[in-house]
């Protein structure tokens, strides 16, 4: 029977998740929706206290639900996630921007009801979250990270100081927080002001000479800006042992992960890169050795700090990734294509706060330096198109080195610059016989129109 003039036929969309809950994340109290009919009231809000957040979960097994959706609100949905997520529910954190909703009023009520009739019709991806190990080991690198920022801004206190004293220590050695420079702030701290005999803490592989140092430790020590050195120093000092106190920390949840784990036979291969200036004080190559089954610091620009926190933010299982261009287009390194009408509109990369990403792309600048085959596409591609592009370009390839070598097991082996400026170079010349033949000439190579001549 057909429908009538003016008519449209209703189409409804298939119910994929009828167990499924929204929750609206707030910080004094969250919204939860459940299907119409699984209780006499199908919208409930509970504060965000601990013993609320249990009461929320055993509702939500009363009324049979198994899978929640909720929006990454600031920091306030991690407790409510953890809590569900070990009551056994299934939940799903979603991106706002993925779940605006349909223009309207806008309240709490209604963005739970909404995220529950998403999740309900799989309208929603959820982000990626690791397990609970890998995210253990992610809170506490983040938190070393911050720690050595505030471990930094008193480098610059210690530098303002002593420029008030007019010490010119800074301008005489690389780094004050060297060998040389903290030898010589430690004494000016505990009183010493004779510039030949804070000169003569110099180190030998200290460049400045022992009269350049002299000459600019000649200052004017007046008490306060003594004071305000002293009380910089020791607050370095006291980041740096809260640093030593996440490094143990770190340690024991890769001994953790690392559990029931078989180190393999192969012993580690020769050190590539030199040990940076933060790293933790143990073992972290060997511990990812045994935890990767390889040694990723072996591909350029990644030391082993750079592969753990690149483990802590991506986890160890590339499996969550079918393939590599899923994992750089997570990452933000992929373009972006817009295309409308059949034209390309856009193919500039997204705007993102990945961390792995910003990880990628420090490794890319320093391996711009190196004399390898990365370091040769990045210079030729900087050249051509601009630093900014020749970054995310490298970042990009050590991402699909990264994820092939935990993914299928491929090992790194740099061709060298000359491999890569010679594939150039056959490009260039195939570039150039196609277009020569497009206009009807042919391109004759050097040697062969030399060897034609008697």
């Amino acid at each position: 029977m057909g429908t009538k003039k003016g008519v449209q036929r209703r189409r409804t969309l298939t119910s994929l998740h009828p167990d499924a809950a929204g929750l609206d994340v707030g910080a004094t109290f969250h919204v939860v929706a459940v299907p119409p009919g699984r209780a006499e009231r199908s919208v409930r809000s509970f504060r965000s206290f601990t013993t609320e957040l249990h009461a929320l979960a055993d509702w939500l097994t009363e009324v049979g639900i198994k899978t929640v959706a909720m929006e990454s609100t600031g920091v306030y949905w991690i407790p409510v996630y953890e809590i569900l997520e070990a009551r056994g529910f299934e939940v799903l954190l979603v991106n706002a921007r993925d779940v605006k909703h349909v223009p309207g009023r806008k309240t709490d009520v209604n963005d739970a009801q909404w995220l529950q009739q998403l999740h309900e019709h799989g309208l929603l991806r959820g982000s990626f979250r690791p397990r609970e190990q890998v995210v253990q080991l992610r809170v506490y690198l983040r938190h070393r990270e911050r720690l050595i920022e505030y471990a930094a801004s008193h480098i610059q206190h210690m530098q303002k100081a002593l420029m008030q004293m007019n010490v010119q220590l800074h301008h005489v050695v690389t780094d004050i927080t060297g060998v040389t420079g903290m030898r010589i702030v430690r004494a000016i701290v505990v009183g010493e002001r004779d510039p030949r005999v804070l000169a003569s803490y110099r180190d030998v592989r200290c460049k400045a000479s022992l009269e350049t140092i002299e000459e600019g430790l000649k200052g004017n020590y007046r008490p306060e800006h003594v004071f305000a050195l002293r009380q910089a120093l020791e607050l370095y000092d006291f980041h740096h042992r809260k640093v030593a106190e996440c490094d143990a920390e770190v340690e024991r949840v890769m001994h953790a992960l690392n559990a029931g784990r078989v180190a393999p036979t192969r012993p580690l291969p020769k050190v590539r890169h030199a040990s940076g200036r933060h790293e933790p004080a143990f073992d972290a190559r060997g511990a990812l050795y045994t935890l990767l089954g390889a040694d990723l610091s072996q591909i350029h620009g990644f030391g082993p700090y750079t592969v753990l926190r690149l483990i802590a933010e991506c986890g160890d299982d590339m499996r969550k990734w079918p393939t590599a261009k899923h994992f750089t287009s997570w990452l933000c390194l992929a373009t972006g294509n817009k295309i409308s009408g059949g034209r390309l509109l856009s193919s500039r990369t997204r705007r993102s706060s990945n961390r792995a990403a910003t990880l990628l792309r420090i490794a890319a600048v320093s391996i711009g330096r190196t004399q390898t085959a990365l370091g040769a596409f990045y210079r030729r591609l900087a050249a051509r198109t601009g630093k900014a592009k020749a970054v995310t370009a490298t970042a990009r390839k050590l991402a699909v080195l990264f994820y092939n070598a935990l993914r299928h097991g491929l090992a790194y082996e740099d061709p060298g610059v000359g491999y890569y400026e010679e594939r150039y170079r056959q490009r260039a010349v195939r570039n150039l016989e196609r277009r020569a033949r497009q206009l009807g000439y042919t391109l004759v190579t050097p040697e062969a129109a030399t060897g034609g001549v008697s």
